[in-house]
């Protein structure tokens, strides 16, 4: 579905990805790991080639969609909910009619039935939600995922979990990017630990009897 090779990339000199090499299957969650400045962020950028990479390459499927959730997200804080996906939905060419089909399931299935509140009313978490629904818009075959737990409570992250889950069961490929080590454990299959730039191990999930925060800690030195 998705294959990196030797991919580099430099700020100011700088090496912030170094000669990163990894693939993701069809129809699996896929984990990229490692402290903050490990290179993970820059990583998804160049993947979406919303900044350019200075070496290797990187391919997938051919015609494949994907869908983005970005770590910050930002919308325009005088839309509402269903203003937003009926906007970008709009950007993507998608017909008025299989918006209206469409945006009510995304917003039932983010847990933002409310539709009518304003984007500037809304919780780090609402947003995260909001970001999950934007993102599955056009039904994409691959979803990229930035930190999409960040700013949810414990009970929004397990809805979250829940709800990826339910995503890969429909077929979804999906490479995410998260803190959250328990989390990560419960839903993705294999992963990589990145550390300044480098791949340092490749985990698989149920493969050691370690669990994951314990392989990290012992590949880093420590969990945030």
């Amino acid at each position: 579905m998705l294959k990196c090779e030797h991919l580099k990339k430099k700020y100011r000199k700088k090496s912030v990805v170094d000669n990163l090499s990894f693939s993701v299957k069809q129809g699996e969650v896929f984990a990229l790991l490692g402290s903050n400045g490990a290179g993970k962020t820059t990583t998804i950028k160049m993947l979406l080639n919303l900044i350019p990479k200075d070496g290797g390459s990187i391919s997938r499927k051919e015609g494949v969609h994907v869908g983005y959730s970005p770590e910050t997200p930002y919308f325009h804080p005088f839309l509402t909910g269903r203003e937003v996906l009926d906007f970008y939905g709009g950007l993507q060419g998608i017909g008025k009619e299989e918006l209206k089909r469409q945006i009510p399931e995304l917003l039932q299935r983010a847990g933002l039935e409310d539709s009518g509140t304003k984007v500037k009313h809304y919780s780090k978490g609402m947003l995260q939600r909001l970001a999950l629904a934007q993102a599955l818009l056009g039904d994409p075959e691959l979803l990229i995922l930035d930190e999409p737990t960040a700013g949810l409570d414990a009970m929004g992250r397990l809805e979250m979990m829940h709800t990826i889950q339910g995503l890969k069961k429909e077929g979804k490929t999906i490479l995410i990017n998260s803190h959250i080590l328990n989390d990560i454990e419960r839903v993705c299959d294999r992963g990589i630990i990145m550390k300044n730039g480098h791949l340092i191990y490749e985990w698989e999930n149920g493969e050691s009897k370690k669990s994951l925060e314990e392989i990290f800690v012992e590949k880093i030195g420590g969990v945030e």
